[in-house]
């Protein structure tokens, strides 16, 4: 990459977060019901109601986190974070941030510090878990992406990423024990009380 391109990359990615912050300032003063989440995908606004089975296969995750890393571990939910890629400000259902991780000047946590992501289908969603977002976890090279798919009873498990998408893909069962202990999450994920739709 010349000086040249490497500007220019700089100065597009400074706009596309520009562009993200203007779009969610405008969302923040929109009469947004409770329990709803908002992300922007591709520059596409996507607004989608959390359910309780949504909720309780994202809290065992992160009990899981918990209780593998300590209560101080750097996971979150529904928190914004900008990953390559046209306007894409996600809200991951779970992310984990290495424990080094420092937000930017803008008080954003970086995607280059993002170690493992999950999310839990929605059924109007479930595209872009799929599709472009799974595309910009691969070309962020998070490690671990997990989806939880309550409408299937199923998991898949994406590891390796290289070349903007993963090498490696794993179908799981609810109910069946997902490996990851060789993974930077190094641990074993019950999904055995994960609830269906």
């Amino acid at each position: 990459m010349t000086v040249l391109e490497d500007r220019i990359e700089m100065a597009d990615a400074d706009a596309n977060t520009k562009r993200l912050d203007e779009w969610f300032e405008r969302l923040e003063r929109m009469p947004v019901p409770e329990g709803f989440r908002v992300e922007i995908v591709g520059g596409n606004v996507f607004m989608t109601p959390q359910r309780d089975t949504h909720w309780v296969i994202i809290r065992r995750i992160v009990r899981a986190l918990e209780d593998r890393f300590g209560m101080d571990v750097k996971a979150f939910s529904d928190v914004r974070i900008d990953f390559p890629g046209h306007q894409n400000g996600f809200c991951p259902d779970i992310a984990l941030l290495t424990d080094s991780a420092k937000k930017d000047d803008k008080g954003h946590w970086r995607y280059q510090d993002v170690e493992f992501v999950a999310e839990v289908i929605s059924e109007g969603t479930a595209a872009n878990d799929y599709g472009p977002k799974k595309t910009a976890y691969a070309v962020a090279e998070v490690p671990v992406y997990v989806v939880a798919d309550p409408y299937q009873g199923r998991c898949y498990i994406y590891t390796d990423p290289k070349d903007g998408d993963y090498e490696s893909r794993m179908p799981v069962d609810f109910g069946t024990d997902i490996d990851l202990t060789g993974t930077v999450v190094d641990l074993t994920l019950k999904t055995d009380d994960f609830p269906r739709d």
